[in-house]
């Protein structure tokens, strides 16, 4: 018995033929299945939770304003939160500490530097001789207006005095504090 191998020999034009049947096969399949393996986009309103953590040791700080808190919630962007136990607060009047300010809670505009202040807020004068504070339940610091609003009744304090005003606004630019309707009876000495 004899055994016949008949080998043939492939010429470059069937090899590159192959080669391109293989490639073009790969690309088929590579758009077939492009897209499936992408990951979804993690949702888009789930909020930042910071608790006795910081932005800056404990700290949230702007050219306006300086928080030390307990807990923050911010949104997502970072724009806007709520933060939680203020218990040194700085407003700054011409990039000095004017005022320091304490409250429950604080909300935050981080695009208008705005914050509103609620819950049980105090405020006192930075170097202040006379040693003046407010106690209030809501404060208003408007940024570009460089205002500090208190609407609702505060309790002005000097020394062992104490003063019921139902508003008060201080304008940071005019250095100047508009007075609402008073109640009590304070002595002043200069």
């Amino acid at each position: 018995m004899k055994l016949n191998f008949n080998v043939r020999t492939w010429t470059w034009k069937q090899y590159a033929m192959l080669a391109g049947i293989a490639l073009a096969l790969w690309l088929v399949i590579g758009v077939l299945l492009a897209g499936g393996g992408v990951a979804p986009l993690p949702p888009s309103n789930v909020p930042v939770v910071m608790k006795g953590g910081q932005i800056t040791s404990h700290r949230i700080t702007t050219r306006s304003w300086s928080f030390d808190y307990d807990s923050a919630q911010l949104s997502p962007d970072g724009m806007n939160g709520s933060v939680e136990g203020i218990h040194d607060g700085v407003v700054f009047k011409k990039g000095k500490p004017y005022l320091r300010i304490s409250a429950q809670r604080i909300t935050l505009d981080m695009n208008s530097l705005d914050f509103t202040a609620v819950g049980k807020v105090h405020v006192e004068l930075i170097h202040d001789k006379a040693h003046r504070s407010f106690d209030t339940d809501l404060v208003t610091w408007t940024n570009d207006a460089k205002l500090l609003h208190m609407d609702h009744p505060a309790y002005v304090h000097t020394g062992n005095q104490t003063l019921r005003i139902d508003g008060i606004t201080v304008d940071f630019d005019a250095n100047t504090f508009h007075i609402g309707k008073m109640g009590g009876g304070v002595d002043v000495h200069k």
